[in-house]
């Protein structure tokens, strides 16, 4: 009896083992590398967009305002003390709200609001 692996008792053809790894690899660029890249973009999209006086959340969770922005930098004004002024790195902003907008839940609560009270009117 010969117990020694052929080639083919061995894992195939080596045709068979490059399909293989070329799938591994597509699976890991569309399932990491691919996301991660989007994600990429559309952090810098929103970073170019900031403008003074825009709502912001740090990546560490504190809510501001922006009062300047350089290249690289920006200063943030948090809470209603004028003096709470702190310079920090544009990738140190997790979210952007713009200046005068609303958010959606906010509306949508006030529309909901607006829509109990016509049905209440309605009703009496």
């Amino acid at each position: 009896m010969n117990f020694a692996l052929t080639g083919s008792a061995a894992g195939g053809s080596p045709v068979v083992m490059i399909v293989w790894i070329v799938a591994m690899i597509a699976l890991i660029y569309f399932m990491m590398i691919r996301p991660q890249k989007k994600e990429q973009k559309r952090m810098n999209a929103m970073l170019a967009s900031m403008e003074v006086g825009d709502s912001v959340v740090t990546t560490s969770g504190f809510y501001g305002v922006l009062l300047d922005i350089t290249d690289e930098d920006v200063i943030v004004e948090f809470g209603n003390n004028k003096n709470c002024r702190i310079p920090m790195r544009k990738a140190a902003i997790a979210q952007v709200e713009k200046a005068g907008t609303v958010s959606v839940q906010a509306a949508s609560k006030t529309e909901d609001k607006k829509a109990d009270e016509k049905k209440a009117d309605e009703e009496a």
